[in-house]
Order: C-alpha cells, then structure tokens, then sequence
C-alpha cells in the first residue's frame, strides 16, 4: 500500500539482458500520487527479426501518454532507430490495473502491435464498463460490512471511479494460456493474487515483475470476495510459484520502485511482512473490533485514495484469518436476523502461532 506522493524519476534507463536484448525503463506520472514504469524491448525473435515490445502502456491520466512518447523519442535517439508506436509487434500487459493498461486506448489509435494479456484479466480491458459497475457494487457492500459510514462509503466509491473514467474498453489480440504462455522469447508465469490474470514475464535473465513483486513496498491486496482469484492466499501461492520458476534471474524490474538485485531475499522479505501483519490483526482482534477499525489502527490516519487501499489490504488480510479459522464473528446473531449487508465485528480466536505462510 502506497501513502506518500511519488513523482516519476526523469529520464530513460537502459539495461541489457546476458544475451544482447535492450531494454529501456520509461518513467511515468501515472497519477498525481503514483509513479512508475513502463518497458520497450528491444529483442532478437528466434527467427533472427528484431521484434519491438511495449511491457505495460501506462494509466492514459494527466501526462502519462505524452511521457510514453517522449520516452519513445528518447529510446530512438539513444537505439539510434526510429521507435514508435507505429512500429511495435507487441504490447505485453502485466496485468489489468488502470496504472498498467489504461494507456492502451491511446496506444491502439497509432499502432498495429498485438495486444496480450491473462485470460482472467481479459474483461478488464475488454469489458471495462461492466467490470467497473460491478466492482463498484461488490466495493459497496464491502464498506458496510467493514463498518464504514454511509458518507465516507459515498466519498470512496466516487473517488474509486474518478481515476478510472478515461478508459473505454479496447479489443486485445490474443490471451497468454492460448498461446502457451510464451510470445517469442518471452516467457510467462501466471501469477494471481494482486490481480487474477497478473502474469510476471521472463526474457533471459532479466524479469518484469508488473506489481507481483516491488522493491521497498509490498504490492497492495485486497479481499477475494471483491474478485475471484486475487486475495492473499493467491498471492502467497504465487510467490512461492515464482520463486522455483525464476531461479537464475539476475534482474528483476517492477513497475513502480527500483529494480531488485537479490529476488529470492526479496520474497522472504514480503512474506515475513505479511506474517507479521497478520499477527498484528490477530492481536488487535483480542476485542472485537470492524475491518475499519482495524485498518485505523494498522495504518493511522491516512488521507485521500489511501483510505480504500488500507480498507482493502486490511480486508485481505482478515479474509485469509477467517477462511482458516483462525477468526470468528463476534455478531453473528446480528447477521442471521437481518438480509441486508451489515458492520461484522471479528475476533481472534488463537494466537498467531497459528499462522503458517506458503
């Protein structure tokens, strides 16, 4: 969960993987509060034709596609060939959050590249307008069972649509489990849990990582119950997967953050932070308490966008407790008399001795 502003690094890095592919790190003002990273590949097919791939197209908000292209323009001076839009074979999206594909309406207007994406993710792009309704809906019920006042549910349903309104949903050319989950020399993970289709891609020794692994933060979770195939316990399971399938990566570039250098050290470190905010919840779960209370006492009081992210992660974390009974409800007798959704009142009911990670 991101709480502080972040402003976009200028300029385009450059690195290369062990067998001669370019890769160039476009930074991106992908909101006013979040920035982060696309990547334009530069890769030899096995068939020797240099293909050009564009991993992620950013959010489409505020300047986030003039940035695209100027990036671009920056990559052809220093390839010294002309990248443009109009010249890419492919367009990879790690996943479908807004901060990944939402650039791909304006990206589809000047190219002829083949869009891919997960097949759980594919509505995301493809049906944008009826996945945005019914997230919102499920969002709505979740609030109130997590305590949260009819005003401040009202505040963060508009401020989920705000940043998502500029997408209009876009055709995409083909899904990674039909093609193998392989697209020339790139290869692909699935990797639910921050999203049902996020997908990590391997090209070499170097991987992209989207938002399944970050350096400095732990990517944000939120409550299956919102979507099928995200939640923690996706998530957990996911690490462990990519932990056997990446061995031998010596790069791992997200897209927010810095690169990772020692992935496997990496992982240890998001799931012990996980692991102990379980136990946090567990201890502050010793009286009952709504998801929103504990959210308060897990992230203080934070502002603006960062109230839903906190409801969420805390959401995702008390799922996982309470899918392994580790707690129960403490106004249960209050649900079974009532067929609205209603405030649930959790309570632990072990210690956090109990709580063993993938």
């Amino acid at each position: 969960m991101e709480a502080s502003r972040e402003v976009a690094p200028a300029g385009v890095q450059c690195y290369e993987t062990n067998q001669g592919a370019m890769i160039y790190r476009i930074p991106l003002q992908l909101f006013p509060m979040l920035a982060g990273y696309i990547y334009l590949v530069l890769v030899k097919n096995p068939d020797g034709r240099l293909l050009k791939v564009l991993i992620d197209t950013g959010s489409g908000y505020g300047e986030a596609n003039q940035q695209l292209e100027q990036g671009l323009q920056s990559v052809s001076e220093s390839a010294r060939q002309r990248v443009s839009l109009q010249d890419l074979d492919f367009v990879l999206i790690t996943h479908g959050h807004i901060d990944h594909f939402g650039g791909l309406t304006y990206v589809r207007t000047a190219t002829n590249a083949r869009v891919g994406v997960h097949e759980l993710d594919l509505r995301n792009l493809t049906n944008y307008e009826e996945r945005l309704t019914i997230v919102s809906r499920r969002l709505d019920d979740f609030f109130i069972e997590a305590g949260v006042s009819e005003e401040r549910r009202r505040r963060l349903i508009e401020m989920y649509r705000f940043t998502k309104i500029l997408y209009r949903s876009t055709r995409v050319d083909f899904t990674y489990e039909a093609v193998g989950m392989q697209v020339g020399p790139f290869k692909l993970l699935h990797t639910p849990g921050h999203s049902a289709g996020h997908v990590v891609i391997r090209l070499h020794d170097v991987l992209f990582s989207g938002d399944h692994v970050l350096d400095q933060t732990s990517p944000h979770q939120a409550p299956e119950r919102l979507t099928l195939s995200t939640g923690l316990d996706h998530y957990l399971k996911s690490l462990a997967a990519l932990e056997s399938w990446a061995d031998g990566i010596r790069l791992t570039l997200g897209g927010h953050k810095e690169p990772i250098i020692d992935l496997p050290g990496r992982l240890q470190q998001i799931r012990e932070l996980h692991r102990q905010r379980l136990c946090q919840v567990i201890d502050l779960l010793a009286e009952p308490r709504t998801t929103a209370q504990v959210s308060q006492d897990l992230f203080g009081e934070v502002q603006g966008y960062n109230v839903l992210l906190a409801l969420e992660e805390t959401g995702a974390h008390i799922e996982y407790l309470h899918q392994r009974g580790l707690l129960g409800i403490d106004n249960l007798a209050q649900l079974e008399g009532g067929s609205q959704p209603t405030a649930i009142r959790y309570k632990r009911l072990t210690g956090c001795d109990r709580i063993k990670l993938i």
